[in-house]
């Protein structure tokens, strides 16, 4: 997991969409998404509330 997924995700467990997200960061939705997208191959799940419910299980949150 890299430090920017982590960001993310941190991120995503406080509530944001991958707009807030996006402007916080400044960075693009898309990227957000493809951020997103390669921690959620990673945590081996396919949605926001999986994704943030397995990282605070495996104490990345």
């Amino acid at each position: 997991m890299t430090d920017r997924e982590l960001e993310l995700l941190t991120h995503l467990a406080d509530g944001l969409s991958a707009q807030q997200i996006a402007r916080l960061c400044r960075i693009s939705v898309r990227t957000v998404r493809k951020h997103l997208e390669n921690a959620y191959v990673k945590l081996d799940c396919h949605d926001r509330m999986t994704a943030v419910i397995v990282a605070r299980d495996l104490g990345l949150l």
